[in-house]
């Protein structure tokens, strides 16, 4: 009987761990992943913990000596300087605001607190891995800081271990420096970043640390039900970290008419989208634009939403009824514009 009894509450507290696990993720190419699993496991992120620790460290680049350069730069930089953690290779000077803040350019390496330029690039372009924040409101960045600080804005997927980097960097920036990047990134107008392909195959591909896919240059393979987003000109991508250099989507026949029927109308399960970010979903106010941002950073946002993850009281019930399947058609055609 006491063997019967100790079965039993092994059982509960089994029930009650299963109940706390996240569910599986049904849209891990979102997040850098192929599949859904808890692994691979992301590095410890303890609260006091310095922001970089909490990353995947990326690739080793070997230094050769050599100067690169890239279309329309008069600049040319060794591959140590164009992937520094604490001063990245700035390509296109007059492009951006100057001064660049300190924040942006150089980071703060005693914190091991990357520079915003680093991930985001000095224009805020940013990749499908990271975020977007070229033009956003400066009351919605230092919002959306503020978020990441307490704990309100985190990761769905927990193997996403870049996102819990940014947990840390908002952190350990002071309100001087959510300020300069804010104001800073705001003034610097949106380009053209990303083409939406319907498709039946997609490039094979391998993931970088932070969860870019990368195409391998061996052929397609199908595509099914799942999108895939890569560089459209990989090694400016990963190698020279062109800030000119866009995306391409691969997603499902019929993806992107769905979306659009989701976005302008609702189809019955959320709300029109223009509603509140404006015609053209170029932003209104303080809520920000959201047309041609990557798909991966799209779904992952409303999948965050929906789970929870990410809070905001009027994002959550205009997610809450959507299938993976219409995250992603809302995302494919968001982009598309």
């Amino acid at each position: 009987m006491k063997y019967a009894g100790f079965f039993l509450m092994l059982l509960l507290a089994t029930a009650a761990l299963a109940a706390q696990a996240p569910p599986p993720n049904p849209v891990p190419w979102a997040y850098g992943f192929v599949i859904p699993s808890p692994e691979p496991l992301p590095p410890p992120c303890p609260a006091e913990a310095k922001p970089y620790t909490c990353s995947r460290p990326g690739r080793p680049w070997p230094e050769d000596g050599m100067l690169l350069d890239l279309p329309g730069s008069s600049r040319k930089f060794t591959i140590t300087q164009i992937q520094a953690h604490y001063d990245p290779a700035d390509w296109y000077p007059n492009e951006h605001p100057h001064p660049v803040p300190a924040i942006v350019q150089y980071g703060r390496e005693s914190d091991r607190l990357r520079a915003c330029a680093h991930c985001h690039y000095h224009n805020g372009q940013g990749k499908p891995e990271n975020g977007h924040v070229a033009g956003l409101p400066v009351n919605y960045f230092l919002q959306q800081l503020a978020l990441f600080r307490s704990g309100g804005r985190t990761s769905a997927d927990p193997r996403k271990a870049n996102h819990a980097e940014m947990t840390q960097i908002a952190r350990f920036l002071t309100e001087a420096e959510m300020q300069a990047a804010a104001e800073y990134y705001a003034a610097i107008p949106w380009k053209p970043w990303v083409k939406v392909v319907e498709s039946d195959t997609a490039p094979k591909t391998r993931q970088s640390a932070a969860g870019l896919f990368i195409p391998l240059g061996e052929g397609d393979e199908p595509l099914g039900r799942r999108f895939i987003e890569v560089p459209e000109f990989p090694d400016r991508t990963e190698r020279f970290r062109d800030p000119k250099a866009g995306f391409i989507a691969y997603v499902p026949f019929g993806t992107i008419e769905k979306g659009k029927t989701l976005v302008t109308t609702g189809g019955g399960k959320t709300a029109q989208c223009a509603a509140c970010h404006g015609a053209g979903l170029q932003g209104a106010g303080d809520v920000p634009p959201i047309a041609d941002r990557t798909v991966s950073y799209t779904v992952r946002q409303l999948y965050n939403y929906q789970q929870g993850t990410r809070h905001s009281q009027l994002m959550k019930p205009v997610v809450a009824k959507l299938s993976p399947d219409e995250l992603v058609a809302i995302a494919a055609y968001l982009a598309s514009l």
